[in-house]
C-alpha cells in the first residue's frame, strides 16, 4: 500500500472528514433557517439560495465517491439523448442493491449539474435526521410515512409545489420501496405469484402508486424518465466505510433503445419521454411493472456478461465538489487544530479527559453515520408479512 492509501485507512483521517461535514452542515443548516424570512417576500429567491446551501452539503459526499476514493463511472448511452442530461427536469428511477447507491444517484446528478436541486420521494424519519434531513426539508423533498392511505394527499400537495420550480431538477425515486435483501425478495415475489405477476431476479416489485402520483403531479413539469440501475464491475459489493477507506470502485451506466424508450442504467439508464407514460393509475401500473421486466432482463445479462454493448462516455469529472471540500476544510480545520494545541499546552488533567470524551463520542457518531447505509442495519419495510400488500 502507497502513502497515501495508507493515510486513506486511517480512522484519524476520517474523524477529520467526519468533522468538516458535520460542522459545515450545521452551520449551513443554520443559515437555511435564516432564509425562511425569504419564503413570504421571494420564494423563488429562497429556492435557489437553498439549492446552492444543499450543494455544499451533499457536494462533499460527491467529493468522496469521486476525489477520495477514486471510484470511475462509465455511461453507455445514446449520444443524442446524452446532451439533454441535466438540461431538462426528468424523473429519475432508481434501484436500491447497494449502501452507496444513494451516493452514486448524487455523482451521477453532480455531473450533470442538477445535485444542489435534485429531488427525492424519502421516508419521514430523514427529516428529523440533522445536516441532510434538515437540508432536505428546505429543499421541500416529498416525505411519506410509507403509509399510502396516510402519504397520498401530503405527497400530491408537496409535488405539486415542485411545478413552479426556478431551478432544472431530477426527482429521484426507488420505486421497489426499500433496499433489495434476500428476505425482502422472497416476500415479494410471494406477493407476485398471489397477484399473478410476473417474478423477478434481481429487483423487488415496484409500488406503483407513488410513481403513478408523481408522473400525473409533474406530467408537465418532468420531460422525460430515466430508468436506472446500478451496476459495478467484477461483482464488487461497494459499501461507504470501503469509500471512506479510499477503495476505488467502478461503476458502469448503459443506455439502449427499447420499443422507441432509451433505457438509461446506472448503472442503467433510461431516457422516456414523459408523454410515453400512461396517466391512468392502472395503466401506468401496468407500465411500471413492463419496464421492471426489461430491468430484470437487462440486468441478467450484465451479470452474464459483465458489461454493455454500446459506446462508453465518460461524463466529465467537476472541480467544484474538491473546492466545496477545500474551503470548508481550510475554514474548519485551523480553529481545530488551535484549540486542540491549547489543550495540549494547558496540561489540564480536565480538559485532556474531556477532549478525549469527545473524541470517543465523535468515533461513535462516524460508527452511526455508517451504519445507516449498511444493508444489514437498513430498513425491515417490506420484511413482514402483513405488509406483503402494496402500498
Amino acid at each position: 500500500m502507497d502513502i497515501v492509501g495508507f493515510l486513506k485507512s486511517q480512522f484519524i483521517c476520517h474523524l477529520l472528514i467526519c468533522y468538516i461535514f458535520i460542522v459545515s452542515g450545521l452551520i449551513i443548516n443554520l443559515i437555511q433557517l435564516f432564509t425562511l424570512i425569504l419564503w413570504p417576500i421571494n420564494k423563488q429567491l429562497f429556492r435557489r439560495i437553498n439549492c446552492r446551501l444543499a450543494y455544499c452539503i451533499s457536494s462533499q459526499m460527491v467529493m468522496l465517491l469521486e476525489w477520495w476514493s477514486g471510484t470511475d463511472c462509465t455511461l453507455y448511452t445514446d449520444p443524442e439523448s446524452y446532451h439533454k442530461y441535466g438540461k431538462e427536469n426528468a424523473i429519475v428511477i432508481l434501484n436500491h442493491n447497494f449502501e452507496i447507491d444513494f451516493l452514486c444517484g448524487w455523482n451521477f446528478c453532480e455531473r450533470f449539474g442538477v445535485l444542489g436541486s435534485s429531488k427525492v420521494l424519502a421516508k419521514k424519519e430523514l427529516s428529523y435526521m440533522p445536516i441532510i434531513g434538515w437540508m432536505w426539508y428546505f429543499l421541500e423533498i416529498v416525505f411519506c410515512k410509507r403509509k399510502w392511505e396516510e402519504d397520498r394527499k401530503t405527497v400530491m400537495q408537496k409535488l405539486l409545489n415542485l411545478r413552479d420550480y426556478p431551478e432544472n431538477f431530477w426527482f429521484l425515486i426507488h420505486c421497489e420501496g426499500t433496499r433489495f435483501t434476500e428476505q425482502k425478495h422472497q416476500i415479494s415475489m410471494q406477493v407476485a405469484e398471489a397477484k399473478g405477476l410476473p417474478k423477478l431476479k434481481y429487483h423487488l416489485l415496484p409500488r406503483t402508486k407513488g410513481f403513478a402520483v408523481t408522473v400525473q403531479c409533474l406530467r408537465n413539469v418532468v420531460s422525460a424518465v430515466y430508468d436506472s440501475t446500478l451496476n459495478f464491475r467484477n461483482n464488487e459489493n461497494p459499501t461507504l466505510l470501503g469509500v471512506l477507506n479510499g477503495k476505488k470502485y467502478h461503476a458502469d451506466l448503459y443506455v439502449r433503445q427499447v420499443i422507441h424508450i432509451l433505457i438509461l442504467s446506472w448503472l442503467t439508464k433510461v431516457r422516456i419521454p414523459l408523454e410515453e407514460v400512461p396517466e391512468d393509475e392502472q395503466e401506468c401500473s401496468n407500465w411500471l411493472h413492463k419496464l421492471y421486466q426489461e430491468k430484470d432482463a437487462f440486468q441478467e445479462e450484465y451479470y452474464r456478461t459483465g458489461t454493455y454493448p454500446a459506446v462508453p462516455i465518460v461524463p466529465p469529472r467537476r472541480p467544484w465538489t474538491l473546492l466545496n471540500w477545500l474551503f470548508w476544510a481550510l475554514l474548519l480545520l485551523y480553529p481545530l487544530f488551535k484549540l486542540l494545541i491549547n489543550m495540549i499546552n494547558s496540561g489540564s488533567s480536565l480538559t485532556l479527559a474531556s477532549f478525549a470524551f469527545v473524541i470517543v463520542v465523535a468515533s461513535v457518531g462516524v460508527r452511526w453515520m455508517i451504519g445507516v447505509t449498511e444493508i444489514n442495519k437498513g430498513s425491515t419495510y417490506g420484511n413482514n408479512d402483513n405488509k406483503q400488500k402494496e402500498k
